[in-house]
C-alpha cells in the first residue's frame, strides 16, 4: 500500500508499531475527518502479516473513555476525556496498554491478545515524588528490556522517566523517577512530547517530537536512564507539505527498518493519517534523515495504474487533502502555482514510442487551467507535457514525452488568464485533483 497505507476512511496518528508473533500491529490515537479537535474517545488497532504488509486488518475498538452503542466506558469512574497516543508492550504472555487521557490521570489496560480489547488494570500507582507530569503520563512510551526490567518515558514540554514494577506492570518504582532526560533549553531539538523508546543493537533510543518544527528526532544513550544525546532528525512531515505535529516510532520488519509517522489532511492539524518510510540504521547507530514519499510499503508506484491524488507527498503553494465521503479523497484548495508531487514511479523501459498519454480527473471550479507535468524536480525538472483543463468536472488528456526508469512526478497548476483579468484568480481555488494516470 502507498502512503497513507491504511484505508481512505481511517485516521490513525501517533503510531506506535510493534511486532508480536507473525504480525505487525499499529497502535495510535484515533482522529476524525475534518475535526476541530485532536483525537477521539476510543482507540483502534490495525495489523498486517509480516509477509504481506499491504494487507492491513482492522481489529475494531480496543479501549473507550466514553460509552457508545457497542461498548461501555473503561474509565467511567474518573474521566470522560479524549484518549491520546497509547503504547502496547508484551510481558509474560500478557499485553499491556499504556493510555494517555487528556488532562486526566493516565491508566494501564491488559489483554490476552495484542489486538485487545484491553481491560482496565487501573490508574498508575506511584508516590508523588516519583510521578512527574502530574500523574497524566503524557504520550507514554514503554520499554521491556532484555533483562525483564520495564521503563516508561513520557511528558509534555519536559521529558520524564520511571521504572515500572514488572510484577504489577502499573506501579512506578520508588526512587526511579528522573526528569529532563532530554535537557531543557531553547534549542530546536529540545523535547516537546511523543516519547517512544527502543533498544537497538545494545543502545537505547528515544524518538520524540522536538519543541520546534514538525519533525521526529532521536537521541541515544548507553543506559535506559540516560544521559541521552540528541543525534538528529529522522523525518520532517512539513517539508513541502502542510505542516503539523508529528509523532511515531521505528520498527524492524523482516530485517528492514521503518519509521511510522503521520501527515495532515482536510486543511487542519487535527485530521491525521498514518504513513511509513524505509530508514537505515548505520553501523555507528545513526539514522540518516529520510524524505516523505508516496511509497508506503511499495518499492515503486506504477504510473500506468490510476494514482489517487491524495497520496501526494509534496503539496506546495496551496492545496490540501480533502475527504468528500468514505470513498472519495481529492486535493482541493489548489491555487495558482500550487505544486503536487509524487515519489517515486517506475516507468519501465523504452516501449518504442516517442509520446504517451496523461489523463487527469478534476473537479472544476469555472477556471481554465494548465497542469504542467514535470519529472524529478518541481522547479528545475524536465517538463514532459502540459494538460489544459476546462471549466467543469471530468477527465482531461494530453500527450506527454515518453519517460523511462524511476522518477518523481510533479504537477504544477496555473490558471490561463493574463493581465488585469488574472488578478481575481490570483488567490482563488482553481480546481481540485482527484486522480491521474499515464497511458502507453
Amino acid at each position: 500500500m502507498p502512503n497513507p497505507f491504511l484505508p481512505l476512511w481511517e485516521y490513525i496518528p501517533d503510531g506506535e508499531p510493534r511486532v508480536f508473533g507473525d504480525r505487525v500491529y499499529l497502535y495510535g490515537s484515533h482522529d476524525k475527518a475534518a475535526s476541530g479537535a485532536f483525537c477521539d474517545w476510543k482507540l483502534k488497532v490495525w495489523s498486517a502479516p509480516l509477509n504481506d504488509l499491504n494487507n492491513w486488518q482492522c481489529h475494531g475498538d480496543s479501549f473507550h473513555t466514553l460509552p457508545d452503542e457497542d461498548h461501555p466506558s473503561d474509565t467511567a469512574e474518573w474521566t470522560e476525556r479524549e484518549l491520546y497516543a497509547p503504547d502496547v508492550v508484551e510481558k509474560d504472555g500478557k499485553y499491556y496498554l499504556y493510555a494517555y487521557i487528556l488532562c486526566s490521570d493516565g491508566c494501564v489496560g491488559v489483554s490476552d491478545k495484542p489486538e485487545g480489547p484491553f481491560k482496565l488494570l487501573g490508574r498508575y500507582q506511584y508516590d508523588k515524588a516519583d510521578g512527574g507530569d502530574g500523574g497524566i503520563f503524557n504520550d507514554p512510551g514503554v520499554l521491556v528490556d532484555d533483562d525483564g526490567r520495564v521503563y516508561i518515558y513520557y511528558g509534555f514540554e519536559r521529558s520524564h522517566f520511571g521504572e515500572i514494577d514488572p510484577d504489577t506492570m502499573i506501579t512506578i518504582k520508588k526512587g526511579s523517577y528522573i526528569a529532563d532526560l532530554i535537557p531543557r533549553g531553547n534549542e530546536p531539538e529540545c523535547f516537546f512530547e511523543a516519547s517512544s523508546p527502543r533498544k537497538i543493537n545494545g543502545k537505547y533510543y528515544l524518538i520524540y517530537s522536538p519543541r520546534k518544527g514538525s519533525r521526529l528526532d532521536y537521541a541515544i544513550a548507553d543506559k535506559p536512564q540516560g544521559p541521552f544525546r540528541h543525534m538528529g532528525t529522522i523525518i520532517d512531515n512539513g517539508i513541502d507539505y502542510p505542516a503539523g505535529n508529528d509523532h511515531g516510532s521505528v520498527c524492524c520488519i523482516n530485517g528492514q527498518w521503518y519509521v511510522f509517522y503521520h501527515r495532515m489532511t482536510n486543511g487542519t492539524i487535527t485530521s491525521r493519517r498514518a504513513c511509513v518510510e524505509k530508514i537505515e540504521i548505520l553501523p555507528d547507530g545513526t539514522i540518516p534523515q529520510v524524505e516523505m514519499t508516496s511509497l508506503g510499503f511499495e518499492e515503486s508506484l506504477d504510473p500506468y495504474k490510476i494514482t489517487p491524488a491524495d497520496i501526494a507527498c509534496v503539496i506546495r503553494g496551496g492545496g490540501f487533502v480533502t475527504e468528500k465521503d468514505s470513498f472519495t479523497r481529492m486535493i482541493s484548495g489548489i491555487k495558482d502555482g500550487t505544486v503536487l508531487g509524487y515519489k517515486y514511479f517506475d516507468f519501465g523501459k523504452d516501449f518504442g514510442s516517442k509520446t504517451m498519454e496523461f489523463a487527469v480527473d478534476i473537479m472544476g471550479t469555472g477556471c481554465p487551467c494548465e497542469i504542467h507535468i514535470l519529472i524529478d524536480d518541481p522547479d528545475k525538472g524536465e517538463e514532459i507535457g502540459v494538460c489544459e483543463t476546462g471549466l467543469s468536472d471530468g477527465e482531461y488528456n494530453c500527450r506527454v514525452k515518453v519517460v523511462t526508469g524511476r522518477h518523481a512526478v510533479f504537477l504544477k497548476i496555473n490558471h490561463t488568464y493574463s493581465g488585469w483579468i488574472a488578478e481575481p484568480f490570483k488567490d482563488r481555488e482553481l480546481l481540485g485533483v482527484k486522480a491521474f494516470v499515464f497511458k502507453k
